[in-house]
């Protein structure tokens, strides 16, 4: 009987927390209902050889056949005509065409506002006593020289919106020069 004590008393505590412990489980959720997927459309890719470039000289091999594909792999959609390849250009010589986004007329205007802006930031310029200025502002002067000399050869390119651009940041810097 005395060892029997004290082995109750020690596992008394123990059976004292089983009793009481319950397990935690969490509420269970409704099922949603999830609709079934959309049944998949699967066209057949066919891939063809690209075309030879053309300053290859053509060559005398024949054409592969096509397989035929069975009628249940045929396209849903009616198929497009092939698209042509672009033609070589007739004068190899001949500069590419330019895009114009403006008429010609509004073109000239444009160009006019940009040799206007020029010519203000170069007369701006010159009136500035380069030898007299601070690091930063020699750093300015040049930067407006080096936007004027950009818009000039953007104006040749025939790309006014850059061109535009250069030369007003030109003509500010500039103007800001000349007021010192």
């Amino acid at each position: 009987m005395k060892g029997l004590l004290p082995c109750c008393l020690f596992a008394l505590p123990l059976l004292t927390g089983c009793a009481h412990a319950q397990a935690k489980t969490t509420p269970e959720m409704p099922a949603l209902d999830m609709p079934p997927p959309p049944p998949r459309d699967v066209e057949p890719s066919e891939t063809e050889p690209p075309p030879a470039a053309p300053a290859e000289p053509a060559r005398a091999t024949p054409a592969r056949p096509r397989p035929s594909s069975p009628p249940s792999a045929q396209p849903l959609r009616p198929e497009a005509p092939a698209a042509e390849p672009p033609k070589p250009a007739d004068d190899p010589a001949r500069p590419p065409t330019v895009l114009q986004t403006a008429p010609a007329t509004a073109e000239g205007e444009v160009e006019r506002g940009i040799r206007a802006s020029l010519l203000r930031a170069t007369t701006d310029l010159n009136r500035v006593d380069y030898r007299a200025l601070n690091a930063d502002a020699r750093t300015q002067y040049d930067t407006a020289k080096r936007f004027a000399r950009q818009a000039d050869e953007a104006m040749r390119a025939k790309n006014l919106v850059f061109a535009k651009n250069l030369a007003d940041k030109a003509a500010a810097l500039a103007a800001q020069l000349a007021g010192r």
